[in-house]
């Protein structure tokens, strides 16, 4: 089944109801799947076939679920981009996955002009308005190739939908495969565990939608309710969404969900539509999830899984978010909840054998969401699905009453804000920094963001170098959000017998700092 088939079919059996809206733009879905027809028409007029790849590197806007829509339709792949990236960042997701086109917001007009030049196996460059020399027109591609005509292809269930780009260890992000019968089992799977969504039901897209936000999206098209879509979150914005479009549901990272609960006129705003807030992607603090449950109702949900099986793992309901219960009611908001209806999730020791309850392994993932591979990565794919399992790089442990409860990340990874920043791949930059000996980069648990990226670094003899060196030098080679929040220096890195660098000292020896 191709996954473009959700907007067709919704176009045919709900062709007024509201597909999206966006400021002063507002779409049926009848004039939705005409316009994603036409830009599909459009693709396969200017060469672009079942298989190819194609980029996308939008701010959210209405924009972005056409694109989205019209890859699906021609049997393209997708690959949704953080429009945060640095230019740098964008050349290397483009060639690795050899895109024939990508769709940019116009904020990267020059840009994308800028690194043309680096992208050779890219022909086709579609700006969403003001295009540059050598640019398209998203607008006059749709007009010039109107049409009412259905393009949707038939696919396979293995066929290419989305490119999930997530990095790991070795610092270079990898293409996780996500097929249609990938995201059509995500998108079954949210409204059976997450949220019982009906064309009645309204969304609201303030995360972005390449990635959490479009997984939910792309669900909220299957039942063909509407999805209201703002460009970025802000507090103030969201709680005037909610209670101008009655919003039904929102998925958030739980530094969002702080932000709306901290905001200090959040009781101004009427938010009793609400029927569902879905969170996940980072740890959420108990006190603030309780600050959140009573400001904003109990309406959350909690999910776990990774871009290699997007947002489909475990869950915890509403129900279960229980602030005044028993011990063990109370204590499961520490947990990541149960499995999902159809996934199954373990707890497997050192030789991949599954673990007994309360004891501490890996967590395993296997199930339908569940990536076919990396991209082109066949080694690193044999690793993490082996023996049929999706080998998360999580541990943690389940509970009798088949709870998961998260302990650590082996990965390293750093999840601020929401969003993933792998310390591998800063080192690996901040090494190239002429006056930098050795460098070690650890996350420290912050109040706001969850936790914040630390550098620890160590420079060459009789060098200087200042906090505001380092964080520009990220800045030049990558995107914000990976910049260091703070800087250390010392001079010499805790290394263990065998010369590996010892983060947990790292993080003690700066834990116990008063700084």
């Amino acid at each position: 089944m191709n996954v473009g088939s959700y907007l067709t079919r919704a176009a045919v059996s709900y062709p007024d109801n509201i597909a999206q809206v966006f400021g002063d733009k507002k779409y049926t879905y009848k004039e939705m799947n005409q316009r994603v027809n036409s830009l599909a028409a459009a693709l396969r007029n200017m060469g672009l076939q079942k298989g190819d790849r194609i980029g996308i590197y939008q701010k959210n806007s209405h924009c972005f679920m056409e694109t989205l829509f019209a890859c699906f339709k021609l049997g393209c792949c997708a690959i949704p981009m953080n429009f945060r990236l640095h230019p740098k960042e964008v050349v290397y997701h483009l060639n690795d996955a050899r895109a024939a086109a990508v769709f940019f917001s116009k904020d990267f007009n020059e840009d994308l002009k800028d690194i043309t030049k680096e992208l050779p196996h890219t022909e086709h460059y579609i700006s969403q308005a003001d295009p540059a020399e050598g640019q398209l027109d998203y607008e006059k591609l749709i007009s010039d190739n109107w049409t009412e005509e259905e393009q949707m292809v038939d696919v396979d269930k293995d066929d290419l939908a989305w490119l999930f780009y997530t990095s790991g260890t070795t610092g270079r992000p990898k293409g996780a495969m996500l097929t249609h019968a990938n995201l059509v089992a995500t998108s079954v799977g949210w409204s059976a565990d997450l949220m019982h969504l009906h064309p009645e039901d309204i969304a609201l897209q303030a995360a972005p939608l390449s990635h959490g936000g479009g997984i939910h999206a792309i669900a909220v098209v299957a039942k063909a309710g509407t999805n209201i879509v703002q460009e970025y979150f802000r507090a103030k914005d969201v709680l005037e969404a909610i209670d101008n479009f009655k919003v039904t549901n929102f998925w958030g990272v739980p530094t969002m969900i702080k932000m709306l609960a901290d905001y200090p006129e959040v009781s101004d705003y009427d938010l009793s539509s609400l029927k569902w807030v879905v969170y996940g992607g980072a740890p959420m603090y108990v006190e603030d999830l309780k600050k959140a449950i009573e400001k904003i109702g109990p309406v959350f949900v909690q999910i776990f899984g990774q871009g290699e099986t997007p947002m489909t793992g475990t869950y915890l309901r509403p129900q279960e978010h229980v602030i005044d219960g028993s011990e063990e009611e109370v204590r499961r908001l520490l947990s990541a909840g149960i499995e999902r209806t159809c996934t199954e999730v373990k707890i497997f020791d050192e030789e991949d054998k599954e673990a007994s309850p309360g004891v501490k392994g890996e967590i395993v993932v296997r199930g339908p969401a569940v990536m076919t591979g990396y991209w082109e990565r066949p080694e690193e794919t044999e690793k993490t699905l082996r023996g049929g399992w999706l080998h998360t790089g999580d541990v943690g442990y389940k509970d009798k009453y088949g709870y998961i409860y998260l302990v650590d990340r082996s990965k390293d990874v750093i999840i601020s804000g929401g969003a993933n920043v792998y310390p591998r791949e800063l080192e690996e930059v901040l090494a190239q920094h002429p006056r930098i000996h050795e460098v070690a980069v650890i996350g420290m648990p912050d109040e706001y963001w969850g936790e914040i990226v630390v550098a620890v670094v160590v420079t060459k003899p009789g060098l200087d170098l200042g906090e505001d060196d380092v964080v520009q030098f990220c800045a030049d080679n990558l995107a914000g959000y990976k910049k260091p929040k703070r800087v250390e220096f010392l001079n010499k890195l805790p290394k263990s017998a065998y010369g590996k660098i010892l983060k947990r000292e790292l993080r003690d020896m700066f834990t116990n700092d008063k700084k």
